[in-house]
């Protein structure tokens, strides 16, 4: 799994959450867009490099947005069919239908509190 989120609170939140459902999964985490595609350059370039089964990706990253991310990976031969879980703090509909016609798979509004997140 790779997690390319830059907020660090929510990068626990999300590693936390995953750790609740006693899944053996591999994590990986980058902290911006252009991390992103280098993990996705490495992994296209490297047979023996991991492609995650799942993205959980941030639309809102520094460097490179989720979007141009998710456009890039999608071209990907390796990686390009894995599932992508957008995430956003935004719940409006033009970033949920513009992630969905780029391929996300799904998406999800962080919740502010806690007990929301879990």
């Amino acid at each position: 799994m790779l997690i390319v989120e830059d907020d660090e609170s929510d990068v626990f939140l999300i590693e936390e959450a995953i750790s609740e459902t006693k899944l053996p999964v591999t994590v990986h985490v980058v902290r911006d867009g252009e991390q992103a595609v280098r993990f996705f350059e490495k992994t296209e370039g490297d047979a023996m490099a991991p492609c995650p089964s799942l993205v959980i990706l941030d639309i809102n990253l520094p460097k490179k947005r989720g979007d141009d991310v998710l456009k890039y990976m999608r071209q990907s031969q390796r990686c390009g069919k894995t599932l992508v879980i957008a995430i956003s703090t935004s719940d409006s509909a033009r970033d949920r239908d513009q992630m969905t016609n780029l391929g996300a798979n799904g998406y999800f509004r962080k919740p502010s509190t806690y007990d929301e997140f879990m």
